[in-house]
């Protein structure tokens, strides 16, 4: 009597496979935790990047020198009619939505006429992402052409 030969797979080979494949998926799921954790990171710098170069747009869009001459009555941003109106201010003065509560936002505007050649005004905004700590920082010039 002829005994034929039985396929399939050992308790032990199964365990062994089991084992495994467990610890491959734990590594791969540890992975995409980090992945995942760190996936909102980049978007907060470019809404910070965003934040900033829509102020320092702004900013550079006013007159470089006070067009009526005087500053009297220019109490808010409204009434800002030139560069160095901006120097010092923060996110109260852009007026921010509370969905941007996370950022710090300062403006410092700065004689930049030494490092052109000509009369201008250095423009650097600042947002900071509170939360992390990290800064954006953009920096543009304003010329009186």
């Amino acid at each position: 009597m002829t005994r034929l030969r039985q396929r399939g797979f050992t308790l032990i080979e199964l365990i062994i496979f089991i084992v495994v494949v467990g610890a491959g998926v734990a590594g791969i799921l540890s992975v995409m935790d980090q992945v995942v954790r760190g996936s909102a990171d980049p978007m907060l710098t470019k809404q910070a990047a965003a934040l900033a170069d829509s102020v320092l747009e702004e900013v550079l869009q006013k007159a470089y020198a006070d067009p009526d001459g005087t500053n009297v009555g220019e109490t808010g941003r409204p009434d800002w009619d030139n560069v160095d109106d901006f120097n010092g201010a923060t996110q109260a003065a852009f007026g921010l939505p509370p969905e941007l509560a996370g950022y710090t936002l300062t403006v410092a505007v700065i004689d930049g006429t030494a490092t052109l050649g000509v009369a201008a005004r250095r423009v650097v905004v600042t947002v900071t992402i509170t939360a992390r700590g990290e800064s954006v920082v953009l920096a543009g010039y304003r010329a009186n052409y």
